[in-house]
C-alpha cells in the first residue's frame, strides 16, 4: 500500500498528489521531488537494456526517518489506465492539476486507509 500518490509533469510540478495523512502532503512532495530525481538516475544508468521490461523495480529510491521509498515503473496500470482516461477528457487542459474524481477514487483505493 502506499502512504502518498504524486503525478508530476514533465516540467517537474505535481499535477496531483494525495498523501496519508493529509497533514504530512508537504513533507510527501519534498520525498517525491528528491526521489525523482533518483529516479532518473538510475534509468540513465540502467540504459536501454532495461527499457523493454514491462515491470522495473528499480529498489530504495529513498529512506527517510519514517518511510522508505521505492519505485516500481509501470506497475500501477490502474493509476496509468486512470491518467490515460483523464488525459483524454476534452474537458482537461493538459499541464492543468487533476480534479477527477475516477482518478481520485482510484487513488484512494492505492492508499493505505488511515484509521
Amino acid at each position: 500500500m502506499a502512504v502518498c500518490i504524486a503525478v508530476i509533469a514533465k516540467e517537474n510540478y505535481p499535477l496531483f498528489i494525495r498523501s496519508v495523512p493529509v497533514q504530512n502532503e508537504l513533507k510527501f512532495h519534498y520525498t517525491v521531488h528528491t526521489s525523482l530525481d533518483v529516479v532518473e538516475e538510475k534509468i540513465s544508468a540502467v540504459g536501454k537494456a532495461m527499457a523493454d521490461q514491462r515491470e522495473l523495480y528499480l529498489g530504495l529510491l529513498y529512506p527517510t526517518e519514517d518511510y522508505k521509498v521505492y519505485s516500481f515503473l509501470q506497475m500501477f496500470r490502474k493509476l496509468h489506465n486512470s491518467f490515460t482516461d483523464v488525459m483524454c477528457n476534452p474537458f482537461y487542459n493538459p499541464g492543468d492539476t487533476i480534479q477527477s474524481k475516477a482518478f481520485d477514487s482510484i487513488v484512494s483505493a492505492m492508499m493505505v486507509q488511515a484509521s
